[in-house]
């Protein structure tokens, strides 16, 4: 189901450059403070929502609720509801999902790696 004023994916040649090319909207879902997370958290296992939740400290359940949604809908995450009582959900990457997790991984853990280089180049600046 394509979304109203939305660009079809299929209607030109993807440009992250160009303003109004659908790229640039998954982009932003893949590199956004929660997606990254999500993305780097699933690449290590698959995650029921409470689990997951935990795991990505600091995530309110509403902000987890629209990140998973957004991935799946992009095709990077797949949901399993599973008909048990009480309810569960399991979440784990597509193929797709796999895929883009592993340069958003290796860039969330080069800025683990860095961090002090950041903080050196951040302490010159601001004594400039």
């Amino acid at each position: 189901m394509q979304v109203m004023n939305e660009p079809s994916l299929l209607d030109r040649m993807p440009d992250v450059y160009d303003r109004m090319c659908p790229s640039r909207a998954v982009l932003e879902h893949v590199t956004s403070r929660w997606g990254v997370l999500v993305l780097v958290a699933l690449s290590e296992r698959g995650y029921r929502f409470s689990e997951l939740r935990r795991r990505v400290a600091g995530v309110s359940e509403k902000m987890l609720a629209q990140t998973l949604q957004t991935l799946e809908r992009d095709g990077f995450v797949l949901r399993e509801a599973h008909p048990v009582i009480p309810p569960r959900v399991d979440y784990s990457l597509t193929p797709l999902g796999e895929e883009v997790a592993r340069p958003v991984s290796e860039l969330a853990h080069w800025v683990e790696s860095r961090m002090c280089a950041v903080a050196e180049a951040r302490e010159a600046y601001d004594a400039r």
